[in-house]
């Protein structure tokens, strides 16, 4: 990944030295983008492009008044979607790799970076349709054996099986709860596809937020997803309330709807903004591990809030 066959020069060097040795050299590069300026101990100083060496006139200048010192770098243990995040959004063709103490190792290249672009987009789709997998060709062809299908597919479906039985349970609890306002069933898709909706919006942001940022300020993250979870949820409470009122005409009906919604996407979005925090912390990758966890949990909280809500309109309304 690394590529370490590149034009390195050192501090001072003439631009006539540098044009030599890349008429000598040039085929011996696997990279030729840029001249990598360094000083003693190969420590990263600054980069020059091509373009500048070889359109330079003044060819006794030194490379330390053309090289650009502002660099963006990584090093070997920057998170593979960052390395892409940094690349594509400040337009760099190779990403120079340093460690710690900014000695040069190397480069990532071009081809690399849209290498492994391709490979996390992969990755990430199938994570989010709940398909264990390693991205390659034998788990993306056509000419996939029905076995290796199998085994990337079916465990998430069995979790599903047994998330939706627990969430088949909670709702039989509720059974005599129905029998009374039968209507409150018809809510029940209603309920579930909008908190499990506003989870996966909070879900999504926070493993892109944790895969660009190591250092992701966690607390003023989380109270900023609860700020704006707690808008959306008063805003699609008080609508879906209105709209209960216009259709069935029921103020105790509208208020369980409107109030349990407020609850559910409040919840949904801790649950979906925690979980990825979670298994990041057990060494677990949040995009392999969260998204249909999280959604069954979701599901989950979500009936029990909403047949709470009714329980509690019920015996206060004398229902």
């Amino acid at each position: 990944m690394i590529d370490s066959d590149i034009p390195i020069v050192k501090v001072g060097t003439p631009v006539v030295e540098v044009q030599t040795m890349l008429s000598h050299k040039a085929n011996t590069f696997h990279n030729i983008n840029y001249i990598y300026v360094v000083e003693k101990n190969n420590i990263l100083k600054g980069i020059i492009s091509i373009k500048s060496i070889l359109s330079c006139s003044n060819i006794n200048l030194k490379v330390d008044n053309l090289m650009e010192h502002n660099l963006i770098t990584v090093n070997p243990t920057t998170d593979r979607e960052r390395v892409v995040y940094m690349a594509l959004s400040h337009g760099i063709k190779n990403m120079p790799v340093v460690d710690d103490e900014n000695h040069l190792m190397g480069i990532i290249s071009y081809d690399n970076i849209m290498r492994i672009f391709n490979h996390e987009l992969e990755s990430d789709i199938f994570n989010f349709g709940g398909i264990f997998h390693r991205v390659g060709d034998e788990y993306t062809s056509i000419k996939s054996s029905a076995w290796i299908m199998i085994k990337s597919r079916l465990p998430w479906l069995i979790i599903g099986i047994i998330g939706g039985t627990v969430a088949a349970s909670v709702i039989s609890t509720f059974e005599s709860l129905l029998s009374k306002l039968l209507v409150l069933a018809a809510f029940i898709p209603v309920m579930v596809y909008m908190s499990d909706a506003a989870g996966t919006q909070s879900e999504a942001l926070i493993i892109r937020g944790i895969a660009l940022d190591p250092k992701l300020p966690i607390k003023s993250y989380f109270l900023r997803e609860l700020k704006v979870a707690a808008v959306i949820a008063v805003a699609s409470g008080i609508f879906v309330y209105i709209i209960s009122i216009i259709g069935w005409g029921n103020p105790v009906l509208s208020g369980i709807i409107g109030l349990s919604m407020f609850f559910s996407i409040i919840a949904a979005v801790a649950v979906a903004t925690l979980s990825p925090l979670l298994f990041k912390k057990i060494k677990l990758d949040p995009a392999v591990a969260t998204g249909p966890l999280a959604t069954i949990l979701s599901d989950i909280i979500t009936l029990a809030i909403y047949f709470s809500v009714a329980l509690l309109f019920f015996d206060i309304f004398n229902i």
